[in-house]
């Protein structure tokens, strides 16, 4: 017989002992349970010039992305948002090479602070996150909410231009000649079903091109033993489903660029191409349409 056990509401902001420092370890611990992401902790209590401290700065291990993240107890109000995105910009500044997002996280964000939050989405990139506290027995737990994402803008495609350049060779130094030939491998797939692509390396990752114009379709990000292969699809449940199947222990959906991101070596994809190239096919279908 299965057990049932009861969760119980807790305010955190009127608890004697739960503090905003408590929640703050607790997602420095792990800051997974945000739900944006494999993140790692950067930095908590990080001084900013004459402006406080910054609650946390967390980073994505691939894409090299940071996210400020402000933690409040309770109703968001204004000193919080104007905190929150203070933060972000003298990171943004002190930091230029990096891609920056702030985050709000609050127990409650009400529909007033919602439509403030909402008029900076789309200049600054923002995300809001409502935080709840359930108690059972002796235990807390938090449950992390995204109420607000950031305006999705993928990557560039027809303005690729402003993508900082790169080259072939700086792509064989940056990962190995050997995962650069597996790009290759994998690419002579994606011909198969879009003739006339070819790889447009750019800094941070090799997209694809045909005719002089981006289409990032099916993009890459080569590691020394691995490919991040980023394959543009929606997510549904029958894909989730299909690359379950299909054998891939590393797959996840990428929610900022739309799209799924299975980390694979060589051996992992000659096991099964069939499935990946399948996806790939849909994916350029899907943009053509």
């Amino acid at each position: 017989m299965v057990s049932y056990t009861k969760f119980e509401p807790v305010s955190l902001k009127d608890h004697p002992v739960l503090t905003e420092k408590w929640v703050q370890e607790r997602i420095a611990e792990d800051p997974s349970i945000l739900g944006l992401g494999d993140l790692e902790l950067k930095d908590k209590e990080r001084p900013q010039p004459k402006a406080g401290r910054l609650d946390l700065l967390l980073q994505d291990p691939d894409t090299l992305r940071r996210y400020e993240v402000e933690v409040q107890l309770g109703k968001t109000d204004e000193s919080h948002i104007i905190r929150t995105l203070e933060y972000w910009d003298i990171e943004k500044k002190r930091y230029p090479n990096y891609d920056h997002c702030a985050v709000i996280v609050a127990e409650d964000i009400n529909s007033r602070f919602l439509n403030v939050i909402s008029l900076f989405n789309g200049t600054i990139p923002l995300i809001a996150v409502q935080m709840n506290a359930f108690k059972s027995g002796d235990g807390i737990g938090l449950l992390f909410t995204t109420i607000l994402d950031e305006i999705q803008r993928g990557l560039v495609d027809d303005d690729e231009e402003i993508q900082e350049p790169a080259d072939r060779d700086y792509w064989l130094k940056k990962a190995t000649p050997k995962m650069i030939a597996f790009v290759d491998s994998i690419l002579g797939d994606v011909q198969q079903g879009a003739p006339g692509y070819e790889l447009n390396y750019n800094k941070h990752y090799i997209g694809l091109r045909k005719d002089g114009r981006s289409n990032n379709f099916v993009w890459f990000r080569p590691k020394k033993k691995w490919v991040h292969l980023n394959i543009k699809v929606k997510r549904n449940t029958a894909t989730d489903e299909f690359l379950s199947q299909a054998g891939f222990d590393s797959v996840e959906y990428d929610n900022r660029n739309s799209g799924y991101r299975v980390t694979i070596t060589e051996e992992d994809y000659k096991s099964n191409p069939e499935a990946l190239i399948k996806l790939m096919n849909e994916a350029h279908d899907a943009r053509e349409q």
